[in-house]
């Protein structure tokens, strides 16, 4: 039962890791004007990814200092979540072998 449920936390864990990835990829194309955000399609998922993505990044813009124009706290929300992910599978493997 524990790994189970270990292992849907790791699973969702990396699925956010993966939405911060795109929606930074997604930032540079509208930074670049290749993503028209007038288009409401984009606009939408857009908002989408930052109602997700905001919780997250709250908490570290507070600690952060301002870098100016770039934004360092998805680089360390990734890092935070994967060592989070990295410790639930050692605690995963560990129940396992008990």
């Amino acid at each position: 039962m524990v790994p189970a449920l270990l292992g849907v936390i790791i699973l969702l864990i990396n699925i956010l890791i993966w939405i911060i990835i795109i929606q930074a990829i997604f930032s540079w194309l509208v930074a670049f004007n290749v993503i028209n955000t007038y288009n409401n399609g984009v606009r939408q998922f857009l908002n989408l990814l930052d109602r997700v993505t905001a919780p997250l990044y709250r908490p570290v813009r507070a600690i952060m200092p301002d870098f100016g124009g770039i934004d360092f706290s998805p680089i360390v929300v990734i890092l935070l979540l994967h060592l989070l992910a990295r410790f639930l599978m050692s605690v995963q493997l560990q129940s396992v072998t008990l």
